[in-house]
């Protein structure tokens, strides 16, 4: 069994170390920036992970690692919930919820519902600027199912299943993907590495009633087909893949004083490369201070400084609710306020 564990992280490190330097050879000069679709699966919906700067893949130790590193779930204790609302960019708006049971040697499962909502929006026509009266919108939806297991004390597995659509006015598409994460409790001063590729999938593709129109294949001639039914064919995108790998060390500093200190490589299929960094203080796990900085090295980003608190309040026996708070610095595009509210049983 150690040797099959051996040989599993070899295979991380060399699939790693491929990935990034396929990435570099091909984003250079290039970020790809607005070559995926669907980029509502980027926004992190933990506001612990979110404070730390997303350097939370080596850290996931709680239902946020349903979105972060599903193997995390494996190490998430009993039952818990997870409920989040993010007034986003632009006036956006983005909610998030979240199961997880850890049935011990049977393995922990976990379920996953989001959805993103743009409001409305006038439509706008050459011949119309101010708009015609219509209005449109733009709506995202996720459901994910997760299964995540330790195969010994130090090592953990997990796999989520996805399944995405997008609604564009009267059009919409569809695709389904796969998180695949592990966590690896290392024999070098209790460091633990963890890695996670997420959004592997198919392509979208819109299609419904906008890419249809009536078409006159020979409008010189009369006596002729006049109408002739047409589509437009409409291009197939990719989902934002992305590939993670990060270390963190949990340090007891006193009795009823814990720090953890994390740090991640990102390789996306959109963008630069980055490092995210994150810390949290821990006092007798009741009040948690976070900090961090996200998109380190990354050219052109407006993410920066990260920030946050949270704080447990026990109920009636093992019931405790969590709530948790993360600040994001988005430069030009202000900053981002962020509410998780969790409940473990």
């Amino acid at each position: 069994m150690k040797k099959t564990i051996l040989n599993i992280l070899a295979l991380v490190l060399v699939f790693s170390g491929s990935k990034a330097f396929a990435q570099r050879l091909s984003s250079t000069d290039i970020s790809k920036t607005g070559t995926t679709v669907a980029q509502f699966l980027k926004i992190d919906v933990s506001a612990r992970a979110i404070a730390m700067a997303g350097a939370f893949t080596a850290v996931s130790d709680d239902i946020g690692a349903i979105f972060t590193n599903p193997a995390g779930l494996a190490r998430s204790a009993g039952y818990q919930t997870m409920f989040t609302h993010t007034n986003w960019i632009a006036g956006t708006n983005y909610d998030f919820a979240a199961l997880s049971l850890n049935l011990q040697e049977y393995g922990s499962f976990g379920i996953m519902v989001s959805a993103f909502d743009s409001g409305d929006m006038l439509v706008r026509t050459i011949e119309a600027p101010d708009g015609t009266g219509e209005y449109f919108s733009t709506q995202d939806f996720l459901v994910g199912v997760s299964y995540a297991k330790k195969l010994t004390n130090h090592f953990a597995l997990g796999v989520t299943g996805k399944y995405i659509n997008q609604k564009l006015w009267h059009m919409s598409a569809n695709a389904f993907a796969l998180d695949i994460g592990l966590l690896f409790t290392t024999p070098f001063w209790g460091v633990n590495l963890g890695a996670s590729i997420k959004n592997f999938g198919s392509t979208m593709q819109l299609s419904g009633q906008d890419s249809k129109f009536a078409h006159d294949p020979d409008p010189r001639n009369e006596g002729n087909v006049y109408v002739v039914n047409s589509e437009y064919e409409m291009l197939k995108y990719r989902l934002p893949l992305s590939f993670q790998v990060g270390l963190s060390k949990n340090f007891q500093l006193a009795e009823k004083h814990n720090l953890i200190v994390g740090i991640d490589a990102v390789t996306p299929n959109d963008n630069f490369e980055a490092i995210n960094t994150g810390i949290e203080y821990n006092w007798n796990d009741v009040l948690f201070l976070r900090g961090g900085y996200k998109s380190l090295f990354q050219k052109d980003t407006e993410e920066g400084l990260t920030a946050g608190f949270g704080f447990n309040l026990r109920l009636l026996g093992t019931t405790k609710v969590q709530v948790d708070y993360a600040y994001a610095d988005f430069g030009r595009l202000d900053k981002i306020d962020r509410f998780t509210l969790g409940v473990h049983f």
